[in-house]
C-alpha cells in the first residue's frame, strides 16, 4: 500500500537490457494520517456523550470526600422536580423501598450515595433517606460538590 517503485536510471549502452526495478524504502504516512484524524474526531465527539448520571445542581459544601470501595457504589438521585432514579432508571416513589430492598439482598455493602438537587426542601430529602434505610442501606453519603463556605473560616 506504501510502497513505491524507483526507476533506474544511467547507463548508455547500446544494448538495452531488461533491469528489475527497485522497491522504495520509504512509508507512505497519509492514509495513517487520515484514519488517526478520523478516529480524533469520533472520540472528540463521544467522549462527552459518555458521562453518565441525571442531572442535578449538587449543593456546594467543603467536606472531604468520603474514601473508595472495592465495589460500585449504588447511587441514588432526586431531581429538582422529586422525581427519584436508582443509578440511572427512574423509579416511582411506591416502588422505591421494595427495589432498594432486591438491591440489598444482591449487594454486600450496605454503602448508597445519594445526590439532591440543592433546590430541593430538605423534608423530600429526608424521606428518601428514610426509604433508604428501610430498604437495607444504613451507610448513606450525601454527594455535593466542592468549593462552598467553610463554615469554620475566620470572618472578616
Amino acid at each position: 500500500m506504501g510502497a513505491g517503485v524507483a526507476k533506474k536510471t544511467g547507463g548508455g549502452s547500446r544494448r538495452r537490457r531488461r533491469s528489475r526495478a527497485q522497491p522504495m524504502a520509504e512509508i507512505n504516512v497519509t492514509p495513517f494520517v487520515d484514519v488517526m484524524l478520523v478516529l480524533l474526531i469520533i472520540f472528540m465527539v463521544a467522549a462527552p456523550l459518555l458521562t453518565v448520571g441525571v442531572p442535578v445542581e449538587l449543593p456546594k459544601t467543603s467536606a472531604n470526600p468520603l474514601p473508595g470501595e472495592q465495589e460500585a457504589p449504588l447511587t441514588v438521585t432526586i431531581s429538582a422536580d422529586g422525581s427519584v432514579a436508582i443509578q440511572t432508571t427512574p423509579t416511582p416513589m411506591d416502588q422505591l423501598v421494595p427495589k432498594l430492598r432486591a438491591i440489598a439482598a444482591e449487594r454486600s455493602s450496605d454503602r448508597v450515595f445519594l445526590r439532591a438537587d440543592g433546590a430541593l426542601p430538605y423534608e423530600i430529602v429526608v424521606q428518601i433517606m428514610g426509604a433508604l434505610n428501610a430498604g437495607g442501606f444504613s451507610d448513606i453519603g450525601l454527594v455535593t460538590d466542592i468549593g462552598g463556605p467553610a463554615l469554620d473560616a475566620p470572618a472578616n
